[in-house]
This record gives structure tokens, sequence and C-alpha cells, in this order.
């Protein structure tokens, strides 16, 4: 394939846009080469600048469940453009965006609407740290929950692929009150606790991790860590803004039958536009401002475009609630038919799945945490990225990412991915 008009495009932002992107992983750093711009999606499909069609395997990292360009989430957004798109007032939308998530989510009570997926966990970080009236948090080597500066030591992610886990311009002051555990490693969590027991006002984790990719939870890993917070007066984070309204209505807590004390959530609730959540009990969220001290506001909170393009993906989900089954069959479909093919090749490897989330690490060595991730072997993988796209495929750039795969996905996407994916392992 072609991409002249794409390194074209590139070589114009990057000279007015901080190498020529607005998030680091779309840089390419990790796999090499310059990366693809997109014209237009619809369904599955991406549709870049040099006219080439990619199969989407990253669903604008998660929020395109019901696939691109969706015809009742479009029209939806498009008539509410018409009455207008900011007002800096109350809408009845928010309420009934809020109504429907406080339905469908266990163990919430309300919900405050903001702008991303970085101001919905910096914003719950906050009120547990209000509502606990301490100040050390507890994250995980390898999560990533946005670029507040508490979030950025040992991040995952785009911070990996970019290589500065640790970010310049984070205070020492901040990382002192950022406390780092092992993910599915509770005793590691116990050790932090047991050095600090009355310091620590809340644990912020991935329940499924998708920054170092797809990792799932260990069984009695997050038990354990709610656990821990119950015996030492923490709260307990769920970052939600990847598995929320993904891994199904409730999300991770109700599909791992553990209850966090506060959520956020972010891509799906907003329908592919700008938009993130945190939510909890009555107890908790009635410290935030106005009702109690802790502040957070924002301009643009409850945008009407980013409600109504949320409502409308969670009422479809709701109304067709066999999409998950069935996505979580896609996702199997594909990863079985790789492993196939992979194992025919000898090529040392590590699947991950979780739902619709995926992930292949080139390692002998099973990945459950930052550290094992690490191991696997990034050039081959940066072959892999490739090798795919060129033959029509796109999958994250970056190892440290997880697939999200959408409903549009057919069966014949798929069978087109294997073939790709076979003829890729003739090329090693």
């Amino acid at each position: 394939m072609l991409y002249q008009r794409s390194s074209a495009l590139f070589e114009a932002a990057k000279k007015v846009i901080p190498g020529g992107v607005n998030s680091p992983v779309r840089a390419f750093k990790s796999v090499g080469g310059k990366p693809v711009f997109v014209e237009k999606a619809k369904g599955a499909y991406l549709h870049d600048v040099d006219g080439n069609r990619l199969i989407d395997y990253i669903s604008s990292w998660g929020p395109m469940i019901l696939g691109h360009a969706k015809e009742e989430v479009i029209n939806a957004i498009a008539q509410q453009a018409k009455k207008g798109t900011s007002y800096g007032m109350p809408t009845a939308l928010e309420t009934e965006i809020a109504e429907l998530v406080v339905s469908l989510v266990p163990n919430i009570d309300k919900v405050r609407f903001v702008n991303s997926g970085t101001e919905a966990c910096m914003s719950a970080v906050r009120l547990a740290r209000g509502y606990t009236h301490r100040e050390k948090i507890i994250k995980f080597a390898g999560c990533y929950h946005g670029h507040s500066d508490a979030f950025l030591i040992q991040a995952g992610s785009g911070a990996i692929t970019f290589g500065a886990p640790n970010s310049p311009g984070v205070t020492q002051g901040t990382a002192k009150d950022t406390l780092l555990g092992d993910y599915n490693d509770l005793a590691s969590v116990e050790a932090v606790f047991q050095q600090y027991p009355d310091e620590v006002a809340a644990i912020i984790i991935e329940p499924v991790a998708g920054n170092m990719g797809c990792i799932p939870p260990e069984p009695g890993f997050l038990e354990g860590l709610r656990t821990l917070c119950d015996q030492y007066g923490a709260l307990l984070i769920f970052d939600e803004v990847m598995t929320g309204f993904r891994l199904g209505l409730g999300g991770a807590q109700e599909r791992l039958g553990v209850n966090a004390d506060i959520a956020t959530y972010g891509k799906v609730v907003g329908g592919g536009l700008p938009v993130g959540a945190f939510a909890a009990r009555t107890e908790i969220m009635q410290e935030l401002a106005p009702d109690g001290p802790v502040y957070q506001a924002g301009t643009l909170s409850g945008n009407p475009l980013a409600m109504i393009a949320g409502l409308t993906t969670l009422q479809l989900l709701q109304a067709n609630k066999e999409l998950f089954t069935r996505l979580d069959g896609k996702t199997l479909q594909l990863h079985e038919g790789m492993k196939t093919l992979i194992n025919e090749k000898g090529i040392p490897h590590q699947f991950n799945r979780f739902g619709s989330m995926l992930s292949l690490h080139f390692t002998e060595e099973k990945v459950t945490d930052f550290a094992s991730a690490c191991h696997a072997d990034n050039e081959l993988f940066k072959s892999y990225f490739h090798g795919m796209l060129e033959r029509g495929v796109y999958l994250p750039p970056s190892a440290f990412e997880s697939y999200f795969l959408n409903d549009a996905l057919t069966a014949e996407d798929i069978a087109f991915t294997l073939e790709a994916f076979q003829d890729w392992l003739k090329t090693i």
C-alpha cells in the first residue's frame, strides 16, 4: 500500500504540532515509520487519505463499540447540533443519561460528567482524598489513568511507548504521594499498606488492564484489593474508561463481581465524542461541589453533543444486550484462529483476552504485569504491525495497547484478518 499523502501530511503536521500528533502513540514511535492519516470511517473500516481501506481493530481506542458512524448516533448528534452545540447551562439530557448510567452500573448512586478519561480519574482521586482526608494513592506499574501528574509514575500505554514512564514536569512532591504496586501481585500492595497504614486514600486500578496490552486480573486479585481497602480504610477506584460498557452494561464491576467505591468512565459512555465521568455512592459524591467542599468544574462538562451521543449509544447497547456475547465470540474466533496459525509456525507468544479486548505478546513468559509485558520481542512486533498494515489490517501501533473489537466486524473481516496474519507469518 502507498502512503504518500499520509507522509506529506505528517511532515506538514510536525511543523505546527509537537511530534506531528496530538497524542504520542499516534506517532508510530514504537513501531517505526510514519502514521496513517484517516479521511473517514464507517462500520468496521478506516479509509485513509491515500485511498486505502483498513479493517479497524482499535475502534478509536475503545469507544466505537457499535462501529464507526453508527447511523442512529450520527442522526442524534446532527439533530442536537441544530439546537446548539454548547450552552454552559444544565440540560435535561444530562439527567437522562445520568439516570441510565446509574440504572446500569452496580454500586453507584450519582455520576458527574466531565470531558475526558484523564479528567475523570484526576477528579476521582481528588474526591477520594477529600472523602478520606488522606493524601497518598496506590497505582500499579504499567497502568495508565491519563496524563495528570499523580498518574505519570510508571505509567503505561503512550508513556511507555514514548519512552518516558516518569515524565519530566512531575514534581517530587507529587511523586511522593503516588505509591506503586505490581499488577496481579497482592503482596506488593499489602506491603505498601503496611508501610503507610493510615495515609492511603485510595487504590486506583484498571480492573482489566489495557495499557500494557490486555492483562486480565488473576483470580482473587481484585477481591484481595477490596479486602485491603476495607481493612485499611481506603477507597477502591476502578478506572473503567476502557472497560465500562464494553465488558457489559455494568462494566467490570458487574462482570467480575467486585464492587469499587468510585468508578471512572470514558470511551463508550460518550459514543465517540470527548467525554468522561466518575460515579460513586451518595455518601461519597455528596462531598463534591456544590454539595460539598471538593471542587471540580468544567465549562464543557455535560456538553449536549457528547450527552446525546453517549445516551444514544447506551440505549442501543441496552436494547441489544446480546451484542456483548456476540462481540466476545468474535474476539474468541480471532484469538483461536491466530493461535492456531502461530502455533504452526512455532513462534514464542502469549495471547491475553478478556471480553472484546485482546493482545498478542511475542514472548514465552506469561504476561501478567508490566515487567513481563516489557520482556516481549518488540522488534518482532514492529514487523507484525507493519506486515498487517500492508495487508489491510490496522492494529494498535504499540505492543503496550489492547485491541478493541467492534460489533460491525463480520465473519468475512475476521477471515480476511486471519489470512493476512498467515501471509505475514510466511515472511518470518
